[in-house]
């Protein structure tokens, strides 16, 4: 046993008489004033197994209890080098279990699993080599445009009606399914597990509701001690045939069953899904309004990732049709609002192997420069908060709120802030929202260490810092595109003036010295 990676007890006994989903067996773990109640399963030819994932080193002791009667204890040696624990939400960011920082750079290969082996070792490979340390990928199989092929296995066995079994996992498809995570696990990447979507031939979306609870308890099982998995109740929630209340209870017994607390979200395809519900721990939204982020960071007092922004590609499809370019800059506008982003990628190909769905090689030109942005985030002391923006942003500030920042102001910008705060707050929110997306301004901190501003299609040829007057700053110019970074000043405090070249998609980043 070693913190932070899976324990497996396993038995020999008889095929379980009723659901194999749902085996008699349990077993608790302690340690010291940690207790934690684990679910066993079967596993084939007369093998059942119990998992657990030890979240501090010492002696555990353990009682199984149900098919088999047994106790015993085993030492955990401490964390290996590179093993930091189950990735959590820490405020409005993400830690893992040892403290150590998350920044989630994601990608989005929905059908990986059911794709052959070839294309799977294929997509793998790509992965090793890519910046991504989160994939978005299904349980199930996906039907949909440029993703028509049969998976090597389904997750059930079908009944005589011709109806799925849920109570009868088919073995060949978990042992698969579990090897490709593990491997994807082993890579450093965490892996965002989509359990329902709504594009689907096969039946799968339209389980009865028993039958999702079933099929849930059997994933939870074999798969809650894998310390790389995170839960996404589906992609585009609100595109199925699931009534609200089923989704609550969908939700409420992943958070029920999973003994060691994973991360769990809800994507939406047009309604966004509560975030602030207690066991959601992200906001994991399909938008363009990023105007929105910090507001939503803001209100949900969690972290926000835009797992779907649209896909660098060229389909005849809005969704799957953006450039490099403004991907990229999709991804500097979330991160500058104190926010994480995802990536896909959707470019024709006569084979039908489309990043997004099959997985197979990366072609476009964004990967790098996500890469680049990330060693930026990486380097900075600690995540970043959504800034004050500028003064329409402040301006939707509660008034109570606002003055007591104005409070800290030079008087003349105060009082430009003022009358605009009024007029917005006369506005309906839709006028609102409209008339502010155009003028944001991106801009995010991290307390009074870094500041960040993008400067996205503004072509500034000069712009003013306001920076406290009491810290010096290092300013960099940053050029995402590019990928360069320029030392603008070596030392600079309070208001300072900055002479830029007067160009679009540019970054300016101040650290303290």
């Amino acid at each position: 046993m070693r913190q932070y990676q899976t324990f497996e007890l396993s038995f020999t006994g008889p095929v379980p008489a009723g659901s194999w989903s749902r085996p008699d067996l349990q077993a608790v773990f302690t340690n010291g004033n940690i207790s934690r109640t684990v679910k066993g399963f079967y596993d084939g030819e007369g093998r059942y197994a119990v998992r657990f994932l030890p979240e501090i080193p010492g002696t555990w002791r353990w009682q199984v209890s149900g098919l088999f009667t047994v106790s015993g204890e085993e030492v955990c040696e401490p964390a290996a080098p590179g093993d930091h624990g189950l990735v959590k939400a820490v405020g409005t960011h993400f830690e893992h279990q040892d403290g150590a920082f998350f920044y989630p750079f994601g990608t989005t290969v929905y059908a990986l699993a059911s794709q052959d082996d070839a294309l799977v070792e294929q997509t793998l490979e790509s992965l090793a080599s890519a910046p991504f340390n989160k994939v978005r990928m299904c349980v199930f199989p996906k039907h949909y445009d440029y993703n028509h092929n049969e998976p090597p296995f389904y997750a059930f066995e079908k009944c005589p009606d011709g109806s799925w079994d849920t109570g009868r996992p088919n073995l060949a498809f978990w042992h698969r399914f579990e090897a490709i995570l593990d491997r994807i696990g082993a890579l450093g990447i965490q892996v965002d597990l989509i359990l329902f979507h709504p594009y689907d031939r096969w039946g799968f979306s339209g389980l009865p509701q028993a039958g999702n609870l079933e099929y849930l308890d059997n994933l939870l099982r074999r798969l809650a001690a894998k310390p790389y998995i995170w839960w996404s109740l589906a992609n585009e929630y609100d595109l199925t045939h699931k009534t609200l209340a089923e989704w609550e209870e969908i939700e409420e017994y992943v958070a029920a069953n999973d003994p060691f607390g994973h991360l769990i979200s809800n994507h939406n395809c047009m309604c966004l899904w509560d975030a602030s519900r207690p066991n959601i721990t992200h906001a994991s939204i399909q938008t363009k309004a990023l105007t929105e982020v910090p507001r939503w960071i803001r209100e949900y007092g969690k972290p926000v990732i835009i797992d779907e922004c649209c896909y660098e590609g060229n389909l005849e499809h809005f969704w799957g049709s953006i450039s490099a370019a403004e991907m990229v800059r999709r991804f500097w506008r979330v991160a500058a609002s104190g926010g994480y982003c995802t990536h896909g990628e959707t470019f024709l190909s006569d084979d039908e192997i489309l990043w997004w769905a099959r997985g197979g090689r990366l072609k476009g030109e964004s990967p790098a420069r996500i890469a680049f942005l990330r060693e930026i985030i990486e380097s900075l002391p600690g995540p970043l908060e959504p800034g004050e923006g500028g003064f329409l942003d402040l301006a939707q500030m509660e008034e109570s709120a606002l003055e007591a920042f104005l409070a800290t102001q030079p008087e003349d910008f105060a009082n430009f802030v003022r009358p605009f705060a009024a007029s917005i707050r006369r506005m309906d929110p839709v006028t609102r929202a409209l008339h502010l997306a155009g003028e944001h301004v991106w801009e995010a901190r991290r307390g009074e260490e870094v500041y960040l501003w993008y400067y996205d299609l503004q072509q500034y040829g000069k712009q003013l810092l306001r920076l406290p007057a009491d810290s010096a700053y290092r300013v960099e110019l940053i050029d995402p595109w590019n990928m360069t970074r320029e030392t603008l000043l070596e030392s600079a405090s309070g208001e300072t003036w900055i002479t830029l070249p007067g160009r679009d998609n540019l970054a300016v980043l101040a650290m303290q010295i």
